[in-house]
This record gives structure tokens, sequence and C-alpha cells, in this order.
């Protein structure tokens, strides 16, 4: 029994963080559902970044989409949602069968909105309506501007998937604002089933303390990080978009 199998049946779920239309057009994601027991998946900009870069896969489709009059932003979450569906189908039968506990993907709001309130909602609405998709998460930023915008797009109904949690009350806030949420549903007599994940920081609580054991200021450093990541967040969104601007640099569109 291979050692992800084993993981599979101690009950922990295996996501992969990374996807690439190479991985779907050759079989390799669906290989690793059946043979290593992955049951999710998350991606991010730097992800397609480098997906997009490194492979040929992406060209027909940009040039397509460049004749449609699609560019920028516009045109990577073309892109984007297409090989999302494509997962998200890929996982739809782990997410029936665990009664939606597993079987999702993630796909992120544009990290220039990590301070943006009102923009992360309507863009969390947008997305989750054009991949029509009962098992595709809306990745938000924890930032204080993203809190509020989990809570309402909790109340809205769309699944979220929480990122740039650097401390306990970072991750506190972004699990109370689902619990508004949810509350606020519940007041209104809508379904409160929908789903949140609260992700990424890794071991970010035990490096914090033992940073306060050597007498740092764990509220700061936390906020300094959640910061720092969201920067470069936005770096690398710049970066994707340059990629796609290289790649459709020989295309001229007709006219």
């Amino acid at each position: 029994m291979k050692p992800t199998q084993k993981l599979h049946n101690l009950g922990q779920s295996l996501w992969l963080d990374n996807i690439t239309r190479g991985h779907l057009i050759n079989g390799t994601l669906r290989r690793y559902i059946s043979e290593l027991s992955i049951t999710g998946l998350t991606s991010n900009p730097s992800i397609f970044d480098h997906a997009i870069k490194e492979s040929n896969f992406y060209d027909d489709a940009i040039h397509v989409k460049m004749k449609q009059g699609k560019s920028d932003e516009a045109l990577f979450y073309e892109l984007a949602i297409e090989d999302l569906r494509q997962a998200a189908d890929l996982f739809r039968p782990i997410y029936d069968r665990t009664n939606g506990i597993d079987g999702w993907v993630s796909l992120e709001v544009s990290p220039t909105l990590a301070h943006d309130t009102q923009g992360t909602i309507v863009e969390v609405a947008r997305l989750r309506a054009r991949a029509e998709r009962p098992n595709l998460f809306v990745k938000i930023p924890g930032t204080p501007e993203g809190v509020p915008a989990i809570e309402e797009s909790i109340f809205a109904g769309v699944p979220v998937n929480v990122t740039l949690l650097f401390s306990r009350e970072q991750y506190l806030a972004a699990a109370e604002a689902y619990l508004r949420g949810i509350e606020r549903r519940m007041q209104v007599r809508l379904n409160p089933d929908v789903c949140s994940l609260s992700a990424d920081g890794g071991d970010a609580e035990e490096m914090i303390a033992k940073f306060a054991r050597a007498g740092i200021d764990c509220d700061k450093l936390a906020t300094d990080l959640q910061r720092e990541a969201a920067e470069s967040f936005v770096k690398d969104w710049h970066e994707l978009l340059a990629s796609l601007v290289a790649k459709s640099a020989g295309f001229k569109p007709p006219g």
C-alpha cells in the first residue's frame, strides 16, 4: 500500500498545491486521484504563472481568447476557470461520496483586492457564478479587509477558502466571520450548510510562540507577515499577467 493511501485511510485529506493544463490533458491529475489518494486541489497566481510560462499547453487557448478580445485579468480567469472546471469534475465523485467534506478545488480572487472589502465580495460572487461547479472554493485573503468579505460571501452561500493566516487571532477572526455568515443565513431561514476552509500559515503559530519567548512582539510580527505575503502575492499576480503578455506577443488580432 502506498504511503499516501495509508494516510488517506487514517483520515488525512491530501490536497495538491498545483494545477497545470498538461496534468489535465495527459491524465496525471486523474492518476493522482486514483493511485495516490489525492482528494482536493488548490491554486494561486504563482502556480498558474509557472504552468503558463513553462509549457505550450495554453498557447492556442490564449490566441483564441485574444481573438475574442480577452486580455489581462479577463484572459487569465478564462484560462483558470477552464482548468478548474475540469479538475472539479475529476474530484466531483469524492465531493459527492463525502457529502462535501472533501473533493474541492480552489480559485483565488485577485491579490490586488486584499485590502478592498467590497471589491472582494463582488469578485467572489462573480467567480463562483462563472465556475458553475458546486465543489469550487473561492479563496479570500484573511486580511482585516478580507474578514468582512468572508462573512458576506458565506451569507451569500459561496463556499470560501481563507489564506494569509499567520496567527491564532487572524484564524479566529476568519472563523468568527464564517460563523456570523452562517448565523445570518439561519436568521432568514436559508440553508446553513455552506462550506469554508481556513488554511495556510502552516506551522506559523508554533514559530510565533518561539518568537514570543525570544521577546518579539508577535501581534506585530503576524501583521507584518500577512502584509508582506499580500504584497508578494500582488507581485506574483503582475508576473502572471506579464507571462500572458509574453505568450501573446507574437499574435496579432485581426483588423
